[in-house]
């Protein structure tokens, strides 16, 4: 790519989406954006350090929600490359699962449907390892990119759910409707890492919650872990790499248990880290735990399995090289206490 060009993210209030602007704008960048609340601007530009100057012309902001129709033929205007990384991360389980479904699945058509009439020629998307990983069984097991979650498999949740259906009907739309636009996704695991203000991801409430003593005890569960600063990397690669048609890349560093993520936290930072729980929950007490609380419940699905997410094709393709899952964990903690998000 010899110029810079203009660019869609959605989302840019989002984690991975500020990481990711801060580096195309670095990159001189024209980028218009996507918040659901203009009011948001002010503080969006503040945080993203394009609010005087040469900078503040670099970035647009539109208004624009993932149910709605207005403002995203707008916010696509003149934009040669899309990343879509606007998409519902609750921290909670929704009681209707079409309330995570319906905005991830439909928000991706509206963000491909103004990207092709605008004309742009990339669009990658952020999916989750969500869609790839689930409904398999327990056990160990190693994914690729090849794979799909299966949403026949009982317990699927919402979140998983609505991953899965938004890649699935992207991918479709693309086939059947997209002309000639390159369509790719990026599939992270867990995202963690360097936290720039108090409005935080919901997967930073993994490190928060250990940091503050909320789990009492340790259950027998894990996740696959990638910085947020080698996911945006990643969509970088995405964007400028040639012949990205149909491509689908896994970010992750590496999978940890829970009981490892603390113990990093108790080793590398030392009293502040006095909350961290060290006893670990026999499963029978989070399944005692899973018929009352749907946070639990969701737990209990996940114990003793081990979905190790093989970046391989990433590493092999795009040349992308992820930090290890301690630097990103460490990042999270420093940060969270540095902003007083965690109280010691």
């Amino acid at each position: 790519m010899t110029s810079p060009q203009r660019i869609l993210v959605t989302g840019g209030s989002g984690y991975i989406a500020g990481v990711l602007i801060r580096q195309l704008l670095a990159a001189g960048w024209q980028v218009n954006t996507t918040v659901r609340d203009l009011k948001r601007e002010p503080a969006l530009r503040q945080l993203l350090g394009a609010g005087q100057g040469e900078a503040s012309e670099q970035l647009r902001c539109f208004a624009a929600d993932l149910m709605l129709d207005a403002g995203w033929a707008e916010a696509a205007a003149g934009c040669s490359h899309a990343a879509h990384i606007a998409s519902p991360l609750p921290a909670g389980v929704p009681r209707d699962a079409n309330e995570l479904i319906a905005p991830a699945r439909d928000g991706a058509l509206r963000a491909l449907k103004a990207a092709r009439d605008a004309g742009v020629q990339r669009f990658v998307m952020t999916s989750s390892v969500a869609a790839i990983a689930y409904g398999h069984g327990p056990g160990e097991h190693r994914f690729t990119e090849a794979d799909w979650t299966n949403l026949a498999a009982p317990g699927i949740p919402p979140y998983i759910q609505s991953k899965t259906v938004a890649e699935r009907a992207a991918r479709d739309w693309v086939a059947r409707e997209g002309g000639g636009i390159e369509f790719c996704t990026v599939n992270p695991s867990v995202v963690l890492g360097p936290v720039a203000s108090a409005d935080y991801s919901a997967s930073v409430l993994i490190v928060r919650s250990l940091l503050e003593g909320r789990i009492p005890a340790l259950p027998n569960i894990g996740f696959g872990i990638v910085d947020v600063r080698d996911v945006a990397d990643l969509h970088w690669r995405a964007l400028t790499a040639p012949g990205m048609a149909d491509e689908r890349f896994i970010a992750c560093g590496g999978f940890l248990w829970l009981r490892e993520i603390a113990a990093i936290l108790r080793a590398e930072l030392g009293d502040e880290a006095r909350r961290v729980p060290t006893l670990q929950m026999p499963d029978w007490a989070v399944r005692l735990l899973a018929k009352v609380s749907p946070t639990v419940r969701a737990a209990a699905s996940e114990l003793g399995t081990a979905r190790h997410q093989d970046a391989t094709h990433a590493r092999e393709r795009l040349g992308w090289v992820a930090r290890p899952p301690r630097e990103a964990i460490v990042a999270t903690a420093r940060d969270l206490i540095g902003l007083g998000v965690v109280k010691l």
